[in-house]
């Protein structure tokens, strides 16, 4: 059996494997599934069509798949899915999502997420990545692998921010991120690659290099964003290092929609 504290209420539907901890007055809700190792610490909600995955701890206080902040929102059957290996600290929200989306909302592996984050409704974060205290996502964000979000640091809805990108304290973001780039501010303004981050991660110098290179075609080359993906094109087939960095970027640049932070 699941070690529950007995002042805490399981729905008797909810699916919990047998080494799952729960701590006093949490609430469990009819729809959630929980797997194996995870521990809900006291006084969390988990409710909606709630799928965890192994070994997540969860802090006291947290809300988790409750309905999404959408004033859309009409009682749909949205989801939201947590993978492995996760810690969710104190007073943390991750709503589920809405039929305007996908349906769902979706937190990777290995991810670290400080107190007082929000991830709004339809978000989409990756593995690995690092959320400060404060934190917050609008919906419909997407948050690539090894990003890191700065404390009271703030997505409008529909940004996209790339793999091991790093956003700056107190940043206020309304465009896209490409992936690698570190920038803070309000408005948000860049300052060169996140290359502790990477050397930290196995990146070769060359690889570093490569990548420093084609943010100089990016930021400082003075072409426009076309421009700049055709030069990045370009370089990705004549790399000898990094080819696959640079069509990270490439590819990161054609999804864009609300442009980048320049």
């Amino acid at each position: 059996m699941s070690t529950i504290h007995p002042t805490a209420i399981v729905h008797p539907s909810a699916r919990l494997d047998s080494s799952v901890e729960v701590g006093a007055y949490s609430l469990i809700g009819s729809e959630v599934s929980i797997g194996a190792g995870t521990k809900i610490g006291p006084h969390v909600t988990i409710e909606g069509h709630t799928t965890i995955g192994r070994d997540n701890i969860f802090f006291q206080y947290s809300s988790i798949g409750a309905a999404p902040q959408d004033k859309k929102y009409a009682g749909e059957p949205t989801r939201l899915e947590i993978g492995d290996r996760n810690t969710i600290r104190e007073f943390c929200t991750l709503n589920r999502g809405t039929a305007q989306d996908a349906g769902v909302t979706r937190l990777g592996d290995d991810n670290w997420i400080m107190a007082y984050v929000h991830l709004a409704h339809d978000c989409v974060v990756g593995n690995h990545t690092i959320f400060a205290n404060n934190a917050q996502l609008a919906g419909h964000v997407h948050v690539g692998d090894w990003a890191i979000l700065g404390g009271h640091s703030g997505v409008h809805q529909f940004c996209k921010i790339g793999a091991h990108a790093m956003l700056g304290m107190f940043t206020s973001l309304t465009q896209d991120v490409p992936p690698f780039v570190i920038l803070n501010g309000n408005p948000a303004a860049a300052h060169g690659i996140n290359v502790e981050g990477l050397k930290r991660r196995g990146f070769s110098r060359d690889e570093i290099e490569a990548i420093r290179h084609a943010y100089r075609i990016i930021y400082k080359s003075g072409l426009t964003l076309d421009e700049a993906r055709a030069a990045l094109a370009s370089e990705e087939q004549a790399a000898v290092a990094g080819a696959q960095h640079l069509k990270t970027l490439r590819e990161f640049l054609e999804g864009v929609t609300r442009g980048i932070v320049r």
